[in-house]
């Protein structure tokens, strides 16, 4: 029998991983995922949905994913159960080593308002060539493949840097029409989720039903409406908590907790620290 899932890894995070995942049966993230490193996410083979920030694209064959610092993002099944991809997490210190002071431009796909790139046929073919020599060293393990991932991360960088310089973005149209409300709703939840935010009253607001909205969302973007809600404020407690001298009680409140205790057990039950610890790592 053919074994459904295939997996190997190089480094680790944050500073550089490479893993490669082959999948043969349906799959769809169960983490709600966001980190402080950064992400590049290369489709190998097959067709995926992934949500990223405030709307979901559908990722194809030979797609870029540039995933930024502390950004929620969480990919989906899309009717082929199988599908291979590679992904390359790393941080700055990392970056700083690889590029100096050209560091800020291999970051440029990453400064786009559109996360993916879908390269011309001869850059994606050179692409293609360069990801899937970093798989065959990562996996057969020869002497001084070490130096491959590095490489490959800093030419896949350039190459996307290049290409924006060169090229007009390619437009990433929504799936459907409710696919765009939805893109909608989630800025809305973005820029409103310190005010009293009920399913009945967003729902009123964008003329949907509630159980249609409660369904749709789930459907389109992963999350469930209210953790996704949950999850945007923790996101921005923890923002604040880095960047700011707010008290933990004021951070709180700004983010839309009208209970101080409730905020601290749902930022320690998904950040796994108190605000308090959680904070100190930034000091």
């Amino acid at each position: 029998m053919t074994n459904p899932f295939e997996t190997c890894s190089f480094g680790s995070t944050p500073e550089l991983y490479v893993e490669y995942t082959k999948r043969s049966t349906p799959y769809t993230m169960a983490d709600d995922h966001y980190h402080d490193y950064y992400e590049i996410y290369y489709m190998l083979s097959g067709q995926r949905i992934y949500f990223i920030k405030d709307r979901s694209y559908s990722i194809e064959q030979g797609d870029l994913v540039f995933i930024r610092k502390h950004e929620l993002h969480k990919t989906m099944q899309v009717g082929y159960d199988s599908h291979e991809r590679l992904i390359l997490h790393f941080d700055d210190f990392m970056l700083q080593r690889l590029a100096g002071a050209h560091a800020g431009l291999l970051l440029s796909a990453f400064n786009e308002t559109a996360p993916i790139i879908r390269l011309p046929r001869q850059e994606l073919l050179a692409m293609d060539q360069l990801m899937r020599k970093l798989l065959t060293e990562i996996k057969e393990e020869a002497p001084g493949y070490e130096l491959i991932p590095p490489h490959a991360l800093t030419m896949l960088l350039l190459t996307a840097a290049r290409h924006i310089q060169q090229h007009e973005p390619v437009p990433m149209h929504h799936a459907t029409p409710m696919h765009a409300k939805i893109t909608e709703i989630t800025r809305y939840i973005n820029g409103h989720f310190a005010e009293s935010l009920r399913l009945s009253t967003v729902a009123e607001h964008f003329f949907i039903s509630p159980y249609y909205l409660s369904r749709m969302f789930k459907e389109i973007t992963g999350f469930a409406f209210s953790d996704y809600i949950i999850i945007t404020r923790i996101k921005e407690a923890q923002r604040l908590l880095r960047e700011t001298d707010s008290s933990v009680t004021d951070i709180a409140a700004a983010v839309g907790f009208d209970n101080f205790s409730h905020f601290g057990k749902t930022f320690k039950k998904m950040t796994r620290h108190s605000p308090r610890d959680y904070r100190k790592q930034y000091l």
